[in-house]
């Protein structure tokens, strides 16, 4: 891609769509890494999650630690907030205060959830994640050490090739991969029949088959995102590794009863906001109109 500069900057954007897509696929590897796949030894897992870590400005004990807690409570109304993409219920939302409403509504405006969210979530959070205990030891020791082995990458390449030429080349690739990996990660839970439930009422097995989506992508779509799109399964077993997710889809019955979404499907789904618990479903805010007629 260094090379690419040289003719147009065009062509250089032009192959950072299809870096970024090799860099989702480093990240499924941590990923599968930090749930215990991949390698046999837990060492071995550690530290190559800690180095796809560093390419992915992603500190790896920090994110092992918090994805835990996601797949732990995925779909749970009680423990929301950390992990996921924040989801209030209509009552919550006619409960905020304008300015509350309004903020509510920035946040979830696609162009802050696949924009402006993920590059505040790779490029500053991740350098300082506010949300992880104190007690969390081992989390916070890794977001140090990513970020000192973050500054000596950078150090090397402005020393090497120039700081100028480095940022033209990676955060391009950066921005479009983390896009990328949020809205995967978006359509994967956010669409219309999804699962929702207060503590008391929520289940592991629902939240996982009825919360997740089976994201259906052309094969070699599939194969750079490892798999990941087959995410109903990965939710009811986090252990099984990516490149057996479809076959455990393919050989169990029990499965097939997921939500299927398409890519183009996907457009349809990024302006669901607000969980409507009497009808649950995810609804847009300009369902509101249709729900206070009803009342």
């Amino acid at each position: 891609m260094l090379r690419s500069l040289e003719y147009s900057y065009w062509l250089t954007l032009a192959l950072a769509v299809p870096t970024a897509g090799f860099l989702i696929r480093l990240f499924i590897i941590q990923h599968d890494c930090g749930h215990g796949n991949f390698f046999k030894s837990r060492r071995v897992r550690d530290w190559v999650g800690r180095a796809i870590g560093t390419l992915l400005l992603t500190p790896y004990d920090y994110w092992r630690k918090a994805h835990a807690y996601h797949h732990a409570h995925s779909g749970d109304l009680d423990f929301r907030g950390f992990g996921d993409v924040d989801t209030i219920t209509v009552d919550e939302y006619y409960a905020l205060t304008r300015l509350q409403r309004f903020q509510y509504r920035i946040y979830r405006h696609p162009l802050v959830l696949f924009g402006v969210g993920p590059a505040y979530q790779f490029l500053i959070k991740h350098r300082y994640p506010t949300d992880a205990p104190r007690e969390w030891t081992q989390a916070w020791r890794s977001v140090w050490w990513t970020n000192v082995a973050i500054a000596g990458v950078v150090a090397v390449m402005w020393l090497t090739i120039g700081i100028e030429n480095f940022l033209l080349v990676q955060l391009p690739v950066t921005l479009i991969g983390s896009t990328l990996g949020v809205w995967m990660f978006y359509v994967q839970h956010q669409f219309e029949e999804t699962y929702w439930h207060w503590h008391d009422g929520w289940d592991y097995y629902d939240a996982s088959l009825l919360g997740s989506s089976y994201l259906v992508l052309p094969a070699p779509l599939q194969w750079i995102t490892g798999n990941i799109g087959v995410h109903h399964v990965h939710h009811m077993s986090a252990r099984i590794p990516n490149y057996k997710l479809q076959q455990a889809h393919d050989e169990n019955e029990e499965f097939h009863v997921v939500t299927k979404v398409r890519f183009r499907d996907t457009l349809k789904l990024i302006n669901l906001s607000l969980w409507d618990e009497e009808n649950q479903q995810l609804i847009r805010f300009r369902d509101l109109k249709k729900l206070r007629k009803a009342a």
